[in-house]
């Protein structure tokens, strides 16, 4: 799970999105140790910015930090859903959103600690809930209609543990 990958494209600092099937308990303990310091990351990161760098796009045509932050927070409660469907229906169907629309909402220009907060206590279940899970739980599946594919829990782990290392890459940027 470690990405030691680089890429001078801004749009994916860190490589592209893992999505393997199934990930051994060593990569599930990193992947889950991420999301456990995502909040204090992105935190720690967000408040190295002024005001107006937090209004700046982190590359031309992307999001600002501001909307980065914001846009985090959507999607873990998205992904925390998805965990909770995953787990109490058999290989539920989620409902994709319109990432682009919801940056652009009003809610994505309140001050980013709103977000961090609730990343915080969000967080803090997600961790618990994936912690407890026994061995069997990680190959429960979802299917995403938007990407057509049925995904595992490990499948999700590696995808959100590398969204918010992406992401926090994304608010490094507007500081180079």
């Amino acid at each position: 799970m470690t990405q030691a990958h680089r890429t001078e494209d801004r749009r994916y600092p860190i490589g592209p999105v893992p999505t393997p099937l199934t990930l051994t308990p060593e990569e599930r303990e990193e992947a889950i140790s991420a999301l456990r310091l995502l909040p204090s990351d992105l935190r720690v990161v967000s408040e190295t910015l002024t005001g107006l760098e937090l209004d700046t796009p982190y590359r031309e045509g992307g999001w600002t930090g501001r909307q980065v932050v914001h846009h985090v927070a959507d999607s873990h409660i998205n992904a925390y859903a998805r965990v909770k469907l995953a787990l109490t229906e058999d290989n539920p169907v989620v409902k994709p959103y319109e990432e682009g629309l919801w940056a652009g909402l009003p809610d994505s220009a309140l001050p980013t600690h709103v977000s961090l907060t609730l990343l915080e206590g969000l967080h803090a279940r997600l961790v618990a809930l994936l912690e407890a899970l026994p061995e069997d739980a990680w190959a429960r599946t979802w299917t995403h209609p938007g990407l057509g594919r049925t995904f595992t829990l490990d499948t999700l782990l590696a995808m959100y543990a590398w969204h918010g290392r992406h992401h926090t890459a994304h608010m490094r940027l507007i500081k180079m």
